[in-house]
């Protein structure tokens, strides 16, 4: 049947929530911990579409419909059963990270004299070697994108495997998206490569912005276009008060 509805113009920060929900695409019964607006979002469009078995929590210690009722308990001991497992996938910032998927939320300059201090390492390491983390990165700039990150808080792909199988086992950095394209190491040396660029956006101005060469096809598409019914649900159902676009202005 044909869809009359008139077309919904996607905006930057629309393109950004269907990169995010993306990630968890054919993840089956994970759980997902999404960091931050925009993932969070995502996470929320994910199990309303494509991911149906994405499990979802409180932040505390339930499991939560996507109604906000109660689906299940989740104590602390066994979320980190599933950490360990590798079945979480999480969605985290950066301060920084380099082409091989390191990032740093620690500090800004030499870990004895830091020039600013962040978050700290928190949870990363954990986190990076024990299940799948993608990261989402809401300016995109050479400060964030660096050759080498000042401090290891993720651990990318190089320090997984010098570290050996052990590290290597559950170790997995699906994609990283930012505000002006999504990224993923689907290459031989597991270095960053530029999978699609935002409409609007050149793929010159992704390597301006870039603190180390990217790999690039010769063809770079556009990331995907929100259908009707994703714009629909992301706009009317989980972000009607559009806090979406003060995070990502196109």
């Amino acid at each position: 049947m044909t869809d009359l509805a008139p077309h919904i113009e996607a905006t930057r920060a629309d393109f950004c929530v269907v990169a995010c929900a993306d990630a968890w695409r054919g993840d089956g019964e994970v759980l997902a911990s999404p960091m931050g607006l925009i993932p969070s979002i995502g996470a929320r469009l994910a199990r309303y579409t494509f991911s149906p078995d994405l499990l979802l929590t409180d932040g505390e210690a339930m499991l939560v419909a996507l109604d906000g009722t109660v689906e299940g308990w989740l104590p602390y001991r066994r979320h980190l059963t599933m950490v360990t497992g590798g079945r979480r996938h999480v969605m985290m910032g950066a301060s920084q990270i380099d082409r091989y998927g390191n990032q740093n939320i620690s500090c800004i300059g030499t870990w004895n004299r830091p020039a600013r201090q962040l978050l700290g390492v928190r949870g990363a390491p954990v986190n990076t070697l024990n299940n799948p983390v993608s990261y989402w990165i809401p300016r995109h700039s050479r400060r964030v994108f660096v050759e080498k990150v000042d401090m290891v808080s993720g651990v990318g792909y190089d320090n997984a495997a010098a570290a050996g199988d052990s590290a290597t086992r559950f170790h997995r950095i699906p994609r990283v998206v930012s505000d002006l394209g999504v990224f993923d190491f689907e290459t031989p040396d597991r270095s960053m490569r530029l999978v699609s660029v935002h409409p609007g956006v050149t793929v010159e101005q992704v390597r301006e912005s870039t603190g180390f060469p990217l790999v690039t096809g010769d063809d770079v598409p556009f990331t995907r276009e929100p259908s009707t019914a994703e714009l629909r649900l992301i706009r009317e159902v989980i972000d009607p008060a559009g806090a979406r676009d003060r995070e990502v202005r196109g």
